[in-house]
């Protein structure tokens, strides 16, 4: 089926102001990393999320246009998340995952069409969302990683589609995850804006374990609804991807697991294994941002080759 066939994108939705949103929001993880390597206060995978890339060790991370303003537009995107994204939203917004398919494209129409929606103007970039995701995926292929991984630099963020299909707004598509269902834990980013939420005084989804038991396995806990989560039961259901890349996907943005230490209570074996697959993947996705331009027409051909290996159904339902 060709995508303009089934496709219908709300194109008055602001693209640039959600990428503006989302690059700030990555601005803040990493000052708030960069803050606690320099004061000595920074856990070991707050180290790794800041030091571990081969790639990103060579890169000026002070390269970086300042946000002076970062912190409170963030707070309030972080309000606004933290109030809305409660265990009834997230059980509707599965839900109309499920019921319906929003479009269907190859991957590479995908990330055509994620340059058509997002403006072009980056503020810390001139480049394209495909020389991005390019840019991504080459950094990760230089570093002799598998050809899985490659692929995982290059899909992670097409899940902002969300943003123009049925989302509510910049809430649920971008920002730090965290599970709903069980107490909101301090170490995710200003963790005193969920007062507002209805489940924060709730009986049981207030209390640590909530609705989980502990050891029930990360794949068993809900996280809050956004691209991450959108992108993962794409990925899941229609691509042969390893678990590991799979783990990437859903929590690169899951920065309370992964940087603070908190929900490991919940981990099972496999956890383990995928928490050091996703404290790899992250430097990749923090730093992969530069003025470097890849050349598409030149590497379309490799990384076409890439997709069909993993989707073996070329036509993607969305």
């Amino acid at each position: 089926m060709a995508p303009a066939a089934l496709a219908v994108f709300n194109a008055e939705r602001d693209g640039l102001a959600l990428e503006t949103m989302s690059d700030s929001i990555d601005k803040v993880n990493l000052l708030k990393a960069k803050i606690k390597k320099d004061d000595g206060t920074a856990t070991q995978e707050e180290k790794d999320i800041y030091q571990k890339s081969q790639w990103d060790a060579e890169k000026d991370k002070a390269q970086f246009r300042q946000y002076e303003d970062a912190c409170d537009r963030v707070k309030s995107f972080y309000r606004e998340q933290h109030e809305k994204q409660t265990v009834a939203y997230n059980l509707k917004a599965r839900n109309d995952f499920k019921s319906k398919t929003r479009a269907e494209m190859t991957i590479w129409q995908a990330m055509e069409k994620l340059n058509t929606l997002f403006d072009e103007s980056d503020p810390d970039t001139s480049l394209t969302q495909i020389e991005h995701l390019l840019q991504s995926a080459e950094a990760i292929r230089r570093d002799g990683k598998p050809r899985w991984f490659q692929l995982t630099g290059l899909i992670h963020d097409l899940g902002k589609l969300l943003f123009f299909f049925d989302a509510q707004g910049q809430w649920d598509v971008v920002g730090d995850t965290f599970p709903v269902g069980c107490a909101f834990d301090k170490g995710i980013i200003y963790p005193e804006t969920f007062k507002g939420n209805p489940d924060y005084n709730d009986p049981i989804y207030s209390t640590e374990n909530g609705i989980y038991t502990p050891g029930c396995g990360m794949s068993n806990i809900m996280l809050s609804w956004g691209h991450d989560e959108y992108l993962y039961h794409i990925a899941k259901a229609q691509s042969t991807l390893p678990d590991e890349a799979l783990a990437m996907i859903r929590y690169h943005s899951f920065y309370p697991w992964h940087s603070a230490g908190a929900y490991r209570h919940f981990m099972d074996e496999q956890d383990v294994q995928m928490l050091e697959a996703v404290r790899a993947f992250n430097p990749y996705d923090l730093y992969s941002k530069s003025d470097d331009v890849p050349s598409v027409e030149e590497l379309k051909p490799y990384y076409l080759e890439l997709i069909d290996e993993f989707f073996p159904n070329k036509m993607v339902k969305w």
